[in-house]
C-alpha cells in the first residue's frame, strides 16, 4: 500500500484471520475489515444505544452509532497526518463499541455484575466475542473473521486472566500483549486516542442541549474556556447566539486536539524511530497528546464525571437502565425458554444470556422487559 510510513500496519504484511481466505483483491484486507463491520447486525444495533442519554431522551443526542462514526473521522484525519493505514483505523473505530450493552455504561456494569459469579462481563472483550463468534454471516467460519490487526485494536484492555485464557486458545495471539507488556500497532493506539478526543467534546454538546450543563460551567475548564474566548474574538457576533458559540467552541476544540496529538506523536516516532510496524510494538506507547493537553483533558473528564455522569436526573436514569438488566438477566436465567431457540440451545446459559442482552439495543430492552415483568421501567412520554 503506497503512502505509507514505514511503521504503519501494511495490510500485504497482515499477520492473518482466524479462517485463511483468498485475498480481497482488489480491497485490501483492512478494507475487508471495514466493510464487514459496516455490513453486520451489530454495527446496525448500534443505532439505537445510549451513548450518554437513553434513546427515548431525544433525537439529537449522540448513540453508539454516531460516535464511532465521529471516532473513525477524528482518527482517519489524524492517520492521514500521520501515513498510518486509514482503512485500519477505520475499521477499529466502527467496531470498537460493537459489544456495548444498552442503556450505556450503567447496562455494562449491571451485566458484568449479573455474571461475576459466570466469568464477569467487559465490553471491549464482548466487541471481541461478536467479531470472532457472535455474528452469523458466512457460510464457512462463525464472527467476521476479521484480521489480526483490525481484532488487536478492539481489544483495547483486557484482565490477565482473560488473557491467559485467550493464549491459550490462540497461541502468540491478541491475548499475548497484556502478557508480555508490550503494545498494539500504531493504528490501535490512535483509535484509543480519538476515542477519548471525541466522546470529551461530544458529552459536552449533549449535556448543553439537554440543558444538565451550562456554558457558565465551561468557563472553568482550560481547555474549554480557552476557544470559548478564541471564537468570540474572531467572531462577536456569537455572544448572542450560544448555540452557534458552542458550536465554534468545540470545533476548535477537536481540531486543537488532533494537531496537538499529531506533533507530539510524530516527535515521539523521530525520537524511537522504529524500523517497522512490529517494531512498535516492542516500544511504549507512541500515539499521544502533549502533557499539557493530557492535563487539561483529565480536568475535562472529571468535571464531566461530577456534573453530567453523576447529574441527578441522569443517576435516576441509570438507576432505572441498571434495573431493567438486572430484571431481564434474571427472567432469562430463571427461565431459559425465553431466549431465542439458538441462544436457549448453548449449553452454557449464564454466557448464552449475557450475549442476548448485551446485542439488545435501549428500546428492545424496554420493549421485553415489559413483555417478560409487565412493568414499565422507564418514564418515555409516550402512550
Amino acid at each position: 500500500m503506497t503512502g505509507l510510513a514505514r511503521w504503519a500496519s501494511d495490510p500485504a504484511r497482515s499477520r492473518g484471520r482466524r479462517h485463511a481466505e483468498p485475498s480481497p483483491t482488489p480491497r485490501t484486507e483492512h478494507q475487508r475489515d471495514r466493510d464487514r463491520i459496516v455490513h453486520s447486525t451489530a454495527f446496525r444495533r448500534l443505532v439505537y444505544k445510549t451513548q450518554v442519554f437513553v434513546n427515548h431522551e431525544g433525537d439529537l443526542f449522540r448513540t453508539r452509532l454516531t460516535h464511532s462514526l465521529e471516532v473513525a473521522q477524528l482518527g482517519r484525519s489524524m492517520a492521514r497526518l500521520l501515513r498510518l493505514n486509514e482503512d485500519l483505523v477505520e475499521a477499529i473505530a466502527l467496531a470498537h463499541d460493537l459489544g456495548h450493552t444498552p442503556f450505556g455504561h450503567a447496562g455494562q456494569d449491571a451485566l458484568h455484575a449479573c455474571m461475576a459469579p459466570y466469568g464477569g462481563f467487559e465490553h471491549n472483550l464482548q466487541s471481541l466475542r461478536v467479531v470472532d463468534e457472535l455474528e452469523q454471516r458466512y457460510a464457512g467460519f462463525d464472527g467476521l473473521n476479521l484480521s489480526f490487526e483490525a481484532r488487536e485494536g478492539i481489544l483495547k484492555r483486557c484482565a490477565r486472566p482473560v488473557a491467559e485464557r485467550l493464549e491459550q486458545q490462540e497461541p502468540g495471539g491478541i491475548g499475548r500483549r497484556f502478557l508480555d507488556g508490550t503494545q498494539p500497532g500504531l493504528e490501535a493506539q490512535l483509535v484509543n486516542l480519538a476515542d477519548e478526543i471525541g466522546y470529551n467534546a461530544h458529552d459536552i454538546d449533549d449535556g448543553v442541549r439537554s440543558g444538565l450543563l451550562t456554558l457558565a460551567q465551561l468557563e472553568n475548564l482550560p481547555l474549554v474556556d480557552r476557544f470559548r474566548a478564541e471564537a468570540l474574538h474572531d467572531h462577536p457576533t456569537l455572544d448572542g447566539q450560544p448555540r452557534r458559540l458552542l458550536a465554534e467552541t468545540l470545533r476548535r476544540l477537536l481540531s486543537a486536539q488532533v494537531y496537538d496529538v499529531v506533533a507530539e506523536t510524530t516527535r515521539r516516532l523521530s525520537a524511537a524511530d522504529p524500523a517497522d510496524a512490529d517494531a512498535v510494538r516492542r516500544l511504549p506507547p507512541l500515539v499521544a497528546a502533549s502533557e499539557q493537553v493530557k492535563h487539561d483533558a483529565a480536568s475535562l473528564k472529571r468535571f464531566l464525571f461530577a456534573a453530567l455522569y453523576r447529574h441527578p436526573q441522569v443517576m435516576a436514569t441509570t438507576d432505572c437502565a441498571r434495573a431493567v438488566v438486572k430484571e431481564l438477566f434474571e427472567a432469562y436465567l430463571s427461565s431459559p425458554a425465553e431466549l431465542p431457540a439458538d441462544h436457549a440451545a448453548r449449553a452454557d446459559t449464564p454466557r448464552a444470556v449475557a450475549d442476548y442482552i448485551a446485542g439488545m439495543t435501549d428500546r428492545f430492552a424496554q420493549r421485553e422487559h415489559h413483555r417478560l415483568t409487565g412493568r414499565q421501567a422507564f418514564d418515555t412520554g409516550m402512550a
